[in-house]
């Protein structure tokens, strides 16, 4: 199998497309990177901004340049030397009319070749969230209207599948779905959603013959080489991952496989899984524990006075109860039919109960089976569940329903709920609760574990070493709530805890939100226009805490007494106020050692688009922004810092792709001063510093021997 040394991301739509990545081609071949690693490139929704809402999985997009641009594209990478890698959705396509399977389905119902496709509940009517109003009173107004070939409201137009009723609410009555207000999404839904995204409908992968229709192009583009590997997206959420990945890997042959998979803990890739690894979170965690100061962190703990697990406890019940409610009553309804003595209201709590004390994603048993690893987790969770209740109720009959050979749908069911659950409960909503230090809220991160020492650190590596040496490894992406340097200004911090007071005096927000603000505005601070970052995303941050507003149900007031104080702060901190100045520079070269531990641990680094030179960004849409790609080829760094950045960055690129021996070395642990990070890849000796400051004899916090011989002797910081 051919690994890439290195992967460099590009974010497809919007401001790239084919023709303008072709352009691109001979920088990232001077950067050093041996592939180019793609977004979604499929057909998606009309004005996708992303691509993961694919429409039609048979057809590269044309606004991008269709499949004659794709395989020019591929053309140009393979006369420089690199490759390309795509990201593909096997999990969900967009769940809207502009989907052609979905719209034959609307059409023909029960009789569409694509019924099967989808996860749909069949047993009512397919719900249809779409309406600014009830359906009734539409059409009482007359908003509703038809043309015999469609449905109309407004710009929706929704395919008949029967014909005749002139009335209009008869009309509607006889199809087999049905129109209803988006609000009731949550709480009525008959199709299974990606998380809480009720615009994205699950596909069943499980099935070969809907495999094999979603994956017929994809197969086309390996088969004829313009694509030389993939990235599975949310692997998760799929019935049995597997088996997916065995039947893709039967397929794809000896192409490279990564899967996104968030490993909790001490969670290790199922080793049955024919896949090179992790799209590389797990070693994003790694990376910044040890450049995380563990006396700062837990006394910024203890000034916050917050606890992470009662925090995401209360997050969890309140995900799976107010946006998982459909979900959860499917499940209640697996369960009441097995009969027993428990009635509606003690399976739901039950159900509630084990969905909240569950430690990760979730369990791999199947439709048929249930291993004997997975049955431990499941008792073990339920043992942790039980140790919050004071009457055990119906949970333990749910553990044994969970391996009951014959239980498979309620089985499989629960553990897709499980993944959404904590996804959406930790990352989307704990992670803007919890704050004393924001760099630790991180995808795939523990923000009540945010340091480890040197010693920890080895261990991980060699875990890593032993289990998935081709995983991907990632500081920055298009989902990490902050890119790689502004999660480094904000775990600069524990390393000299008594600035939180002088950033906090920055703003007189109070709380929940003043030391929130405090540690986005520094971290924030190099990639400037603060004045208009700064509020969009503390309306992000406050919508996804969901506690005193809401996506579905603003509180314009108190948003905005929030965004004034981010117009405020981002005045008193661009330019740095002296007394910051310190902390910035020590940001500064943690995001060096962090640069450097990326690209030389084991694993295949990956470059998100832009963050070569210096990356301040906080969560999507701002780490989406667009990159200056013409003045990255002409070397037009902005600062210091982005210079030694750029520089470190294309030493170790170019040492990756030039010296392949170094990447079969293993990775040896070496012994160094208090302070210092080091060890060995064959004939490369790393040491970086895990405190900021720059290594003794160094100008800087890291030092590169290759065989002797010191590189990039002088670094500036």
């Amino acid at each position: 199998m051919q690994l890439p040394s290195a992967t460099y991301r590009l974010q497809f739509r919007e401001h790239m497309d084919f023709a303008r990545a072709e352009t691109l081609v001979p920088y990232l071949a001077d950067l050093g990177v041996s592939h180019l690693y793609a977004s979604p490139l499929f057909t998606a929704t009309p004005g996708s901004t992303h691509g993961y809402d694919v429409t039609d999985p048979n057809e590269i997009e044309p606004s991008l340049g269709g499949r004659a641009g794709l395989e020019k594209l591929s053309g140009t990478l393979k006369a420089h030397g690199l490759g390309l890698i795509l990201d593909i959705v096997p999990n969900h396509m967009a769940f809207n009319v502009a989907n052609p399977w979905l719209h034959d389905v609307l059409a023909n119902g029960l009789d569409s070749a694509y019924a099967g496709h989808f996860d749909i509940d069949w047993s009512d009517r397919l719900r249809l969230p779409w309406l600014p109003e009830p359906f009734a009173a539409m059409a009482e107004k007359g908003e509703i209207t038809t043309d015999g070939t469609d449905m109309i409201a407004g710009d929706l137009r929704v395919p008949l599948a029967v014909t005749g009723p002139e009335d209009i609410r008869e009309l509607h009555d006889a199809q087999p779905w049905r129109l209803t207000h988006w609000r009731t999404e949550a709480a009525a839904i008959s199709h299974r959603r990606f998380f809480t995204v009720t615009g994205l409908i699950g596909v069943r992968v499980e099935d070969d013959a809907v495999f094999d229709d979603v994956h017929r192009l994809t197969f086309e583009l390996i088969d004829e080489g313009i694509v030389d590997g993939l990235r599975v997206d949310h692997v998760d959420g799929l019935a049995d991952p597997a088996a997916y990945l065995a039947k893709l890997r039967d397929r794809v042959g000896d192409r490279p496989v990564w899967v996104e998979k968030i490993l909790t803990g001490d969670e290790v890739l199922p080793s049955e899984w024919p896949v090179q690894g992790t799209t590389g979170y797990v070693a994003a965690r790694a990376i910044a524990q040890v450049l995380t100061d563990a006396a700062g962190a837990e006394e910024l703990d203890a000034r916050t006075s917050s606890d992470f697990r009662r925090v995401l406890a209360a997050a969890k019940r309140q995900i799976v109860t107010t946006e998982l409610p459909a979900e959860l009553d499917r499940l209640v309804e697996l369960a009441l039919a097995q009969g027993g003595e428990w009635g509606r209201g003690a399976w739901r709590e039950a159900i509630i109960r084990y969905v909240g004390a569950f430690p990760r994603y979730r369990t791999y048993a199947t439709m048929d089976t249930v291993s004997e690893d997975d049955s431990k987790a499941m008792r073990n969770n339920v043992a942790r569940a039980m140790a919050e209740m004071n009457d055990p109720g119906a949970i333990l009959d749910l553990y044994a329903l969970l391996i009951d050979p014959d239980c498979g749908e309620l089985r499989v069911r629960l553990q897709q709920l499980t993944g959404a659950a904590i996804a959406k409960a930790q990352e989307d909503t704990a992670f803007y609760r919890y704050t004393p230090l924001l760099s630790a809220n991180e995808v795939g991160g523990e923000p009540d574990e945010p340091a480890i020492d040197v010693a920890g650190f080895h261990r991980a590596m060699e875990v890593r070493q032993s289990t998935m040496p081709g995983a991907l490894t990632l500081t920055s992406s298009h989902d990490t709530k902050r890119s790689e340097d502004a999660r480094m200004r904000i775990a600069a911090i524990s390393h000299d805890v008594e600035m939180r007071d002088t950033l906090r005096a920055l703003t007189d927000l109070p709380a929940p939100w003043g030391w929130y603000l405090a540690q986005s505005a520094f971290a924030a601070q190099p990639e400037g226009q603060l004045a208009e970052r700064l509020p969009e995303h503390m309306v992000k941050a406050m919508r996804e805490a969901k506690r005193d507003t809401f996506w579905t149900a603003p509180d314009e007031d108190y948003e905005a007494r929030v965004t004034r104080a981010a117009q405020d702060i981002a005045d008193a901190i661009d330019p740095l106020p002296e007394a910051v100045v310190p902390l910035a520079e020590r940001a500064a070269n943690l995001s060096l050692a962090q640069c450097a531990l990326k690209l030389t641990i084991p694993g295949i680094p990956d470059i998100y688009q832009g963050t070569e030179i210096g990356s301040f960004r906080l969560t999507d849409p701002d780490n989406r922004a667009v990159v200056d790609f013409d003045a990255l080829a002409r070397s037009e760094t902005k600062t210091p810092f982005d210079a030694a950045k750029l520089a470190l960055t294309r030493t170790l690129l170019r040492l990756r792709r030039d010296r392949p021996d170094l990447l079969d070395a293993p990775y040896e642990p070496r012994d160094a001063a208090p302070g210092i990070l080091a060890f060995t890849r064959g004939d490369l000796l790393v040491e970086v510093s895990v405190d900021g400051t720059d290594l003794p004899d160094a100008s800087g916090p890291v030092r590169l021997t290759l065989d002797g011989t010191e590189l990039l002797r002088r670094q500036p910081s």
